[in-house]
């Protein structure tokens, strides 16, 4: 497998823009799973689906029709031949977006819809189950952090018509059910590196992580040509 690298953490953390920035730095594709999960979200509620509804979210689980771009300064998702890259980032979808995730149809159709993208690698994963559930295997595992109210301040300047005091309120239910639903629960990989974007500018969270994706692929072809040496 060529060089996946795994993103997990909380909303606001740094995840979309520290990805992409880092997928741009080593030449690498790029995915956002949390939009995914936003466009089917999306769609059950322009369908009229009850999302509280755990059975009827799971009985049509399989009917959207997602296409996610894989540029890094394109990202384009759309549901059908509709782009929804704006219709998800608003309240009514942030409000619902988790109880559509924690059904675990949707979870099960959509982790081998990011599998088949991933595919060989050469790519920058982002999301809440990467490193535990999606790619497990990925040679980087990276665990994004900051302090709830940056984390606040960030993610209300994503979304269309949201205060700050009342984005880390929806951002604090949402961490607590998305850390506690028993399908693919937000956790921290054992062997992901944490690195606290808090006081970081941008540019910094991103050299770091590139530093260490370097160093990991580095290490990746040491060990293959070592064992290409070994073999009759």
């Amino acid at each position: 497998m060529t060089l996946v690298i795994a993103m997990d953490g909380p909303s606001g953390s740094g995840k979309s823009s520290v990805s992409k920035g880092v997928a741009r730095a080593l030449g690498l594709r790029y995915l956002d799973t949390g939009a995914m999960y936003r466009a089917v979200t999306w769609w059950m509620l322009r369908e009229g689906v009850k999302v509280e509804d755990p059975a009827a979210v799971a009985a049509r689980a399989g009917e959207p029709d997602l296409r996610c771009g894989t540029d890094p300064d394109d990202p384009a998702i759309s549901v059908g031949d509709t782009d929804v890259s704006r219709p998800i980032r608003t309240p009514e979808v942030t409000g619902a977006v988790s109880a559509v995730a924690a059904v675990p149809e949707v979870r099960e159709r959509l982790v081998a819809l990011q599998r088949e993208i991933i595919g060989i690698g050469g790519i920058v994963v982002e999301g809440r189950d990467i490193g535990t559930v999606v790619a497990p295997d990925a040679p980087v595992k990276i665990y994004l952090t900051a302090s709830p109210e940056v984390r606040a301040r960030r993610r209300s300047k994503e979304l269309s018509g949201a205060t700050v005091s009342a984005t880390q309120a929806d951002m604090a239910r949402r961490d607590r059910l998305d850390s506690t639903r028993k399908a693919d629960p937000l956790t921290r990989a054992a062997d992901a590196v944490e690195v606290d974007t808090t006081s970081l500018a941008l540019p910094e969270v991103i050299s770091e992580i590139v530093q260490i994706a370097k160093g990991a692929d580095a290490g990746a072809s040491v060990r293959e040509a070592l064992s290409s040496e070994e073999r009759p």
